[in-house]
């Protein structure tokens, strides 16, 4: 990870589900909840994502936009928001230039076998765009405690 809390946020530019493009910088004077997830649809990752839509009016109401990403297809965030009532955009992220540019992308090992993908790690970015926290360890059935501590 060579991104600390204190510095400024990557620039950040991805399609949503939509197809739509979300900048960072149209989010300035607000908090985001920025989650990075390997996949779609899995267990973990829907734990996680369903922890976040069932406290969204909590994170709301705190001043937090959500914003997950990951390297699945817009196609893909459309099943999964349909199928889990995902109320956040998900951002598409398919060369994982931005999981790169954050540090969240490297060398992975399940089962003995090593591959490259996304590490689950959520930045809180302040109002200013400046990093305020990184969740490196998402406990995903808890993770809005984790984030309103």
């Amino acid at each position: 990870m060579h991104l600390h809390v204190g510095n400024p946020a990557p620039q950040l530019k991805a399609k949503n589900q939509n197809g739509d493009e979300i900048d960072l910088n149209d989010f300035k004077g607000k908090k985001i909840v920025l989650y990075f997830y390997p996949k779609d649809n899995t267990p973990t990752c829907t734990a996680e994502a369903c922890n976040l839509r069932d406290n969204y009016e909590a994170l709301l109401a705190k001043g937090y936009v959500v914003l997950g990403i990951s390297v699945d297809s817009e196609k893909s965030h459309q099943k999964f928001i349909a199928k889990y009532n995902l109320p956040f955009d998900l951002l598409s992220d398919p060369e994982h230039k931005i999981a790169e540019d954050f540090g969240v992308w490297g060398e992975k090992q399940l089962y003995g076998r090593k591959y490259m993908g996304v590490f689950r790690t959520t930045f809180i970015i302040d109002e200013n765009g400046i990093i305020e926290e990184i969740i490196s360890k998402v406990d995903s059935k808890n993770h809005t405690q984790q984030i309103l501590k």
